[in-house]
């Protein structure tokens, strides 16, 4: 069976792992530059694997944050997670068991869902462990290549390269922004409000954690309120 290949889905998973390198060495520097041990900043990326959840834990672990404000962090951030993984399973084959749909899940990226959903037909669970194979481990070694690198290399280097992690950002941020002057104008929202909350006595005094949460809920309520985006729009903005 096509899809249920385990070395069908490692070769469709290696895109994917080298995409992950490259973010991953720079998260790693970003992590110990933060103050983050080696070793902590490995167990982060092999705990929870999305840029996005570990780049605003690691700010509130290094200011000695409350687990509350951790697992709120997370919760919000990875929300997306938990949708793709119900989506994705309308598609596994009758043969992947709870458990596997833990692990599967577990790796469920944004990359490693498209693959997996473009499939045509049922995927089997021989090809979704070869697919989440590879990206987990480039995902952890290139955190622990940066994580290293960020321990050897002088400062005014490593600063230089944690600069990347940001770049990367920009880089997701600005082709949606670019289409949809909502979205730019939601990102807006949310870098005017960032400000608030970093400069107005009273609301700077909220934790870093929480206020990222804040943010990002008030501004996506607000445009999901103004500009919703219809099915088709969506349908069309994914093509």
């Amino acid at each position: 069976m096509k899809n249920n290949s385990f070395l069908k889905g490692i070769t469709d998973g290696l895109p994917i792992c080298l995409g992950y390198l490259s973010v991953s060495f720079a998260f790693g520097i970003f992590a110990t530059e933060s103050g983050m041990t080696l070793l902590q900043t490995l167990l982060i990326s092999m705990t929870n694997v999305t840029s996005a959840g570990q780049l605003a834990a690691v700010p509130i672990m290094a200011a000695g944050g409350s687990l509350a404000e951790l697992a709120l962090a997370q919760l919000v951030i990875n929300l997306r997670y938990a949708l793709m993984s119900v989506s994705l399973s309308q598609k596994l084959d009758k043969n992947v068991s709870l458990f596997d749909r833990f692990v599967i899940a577990f790796v469920n990226t944004d990359e490693v869902f498209a693959v997996a959903a473009g499939k045509e037909g049922a995927v089997g669970k021989r090809f979704l462990y070869g697919l989440i194979l590879t990206p987990y481990l480039g995902w952890s070694l290139g955190t622990l290549i940066g994580a290293g690198a960020g321990q050897i290399l002088p400062t005014a280097v490593t600063s230089a390269l944690g600069i990347a992690i940001y770049g990367m950002f920009i880089a997701i941020v600005i082709p949606p922004a670019k289409k949809s002057r909502a979205t730019a104008l939601c990102v807006l929202a949310a870098i005017a409000l960032s400000c608030a909350f970093s400069y107005i006595p009273g609301l700077n005094q909220i934790p870093g954690g929480f206020t990222v949460i804040i943010c990002a809920v008030l501004a996506s309520a607000l445009f999901a309120a103004l500009s919703p985006i219809s099915i088709a729009e969506e349908d069309e903005n994914n093509a």
